[in-house]
């Protein structure tokens, strides 16, 4: 089985790509071609400036304060790969998991934020001990995604 959450992600983009546009529009159209009148619903430059700033900061800051990763899962041939990536507006380094389904042990989740921020952490079995990979953000995913893999994870870890 292979999925991975790029929809989402690219989704997401296009709606910080459309917030971007019209901050800009509006800082162009009011500021610089002088083209708005204020005020403007009973509201001068001023506040629709404000407004408008803090509606765009809330679009950039969203997927970083929720630790949006893109996320790719496949259980395919003899390993268990995710790969991930930080997308919220500076994009993080790629990482990396291969297992081998023989050497899983099993996965553990954390939730904070009343749900809202989930990762997980997967574990191997390496000679006679035990590593421990570093949390994979599944903030991002729908819960379709998330019972995949949930269910894929059960089926190698170890009981």
């Amino acid at each position: 089985m292979t999925f991975d959450n790029s929809r989402r992600i690219i989704s997401m983009r296009i709606k910080l790509f459309g917030v971007t546009v019209i901050f800009i529009a509006y800082l162009v159209l009011a500021f610089g071609a002088e083209l708005i009148k204020f005020p403007l619903l009973g509201l001068n430059d001023i506040w629709w400036t404000t407004i408008l700033a803090i509606i765009w900061i809330g679009f950039v800051l969203y997927p970083l304060f929720f630790n949006y990763q893109f996320f790719y899962y496949s259980d395919d041939d003899e390993k268990i790969v995710i790969r991930y990536f930080n997308a919220a507006i500076v994009g993080g380094r790629k990482n990396s998991l291969e297992i081998d389904k023989t050497s899983f042990l099993g996965y553990k989740t954390e939730s904070r934020l009343l749900g809202l921020i989930t990762s997980i952490t997967l574990f191997r079995k390496i000679n006679e001990s035990t590593a421990k990979y570093p949390a994979v953000y599944t903030s991002a995913l729908s819960g379709e995604e998330k019972d995949k893999l949930f269910r894929s994870l059960n089926y190698y870890s170890k009981k």
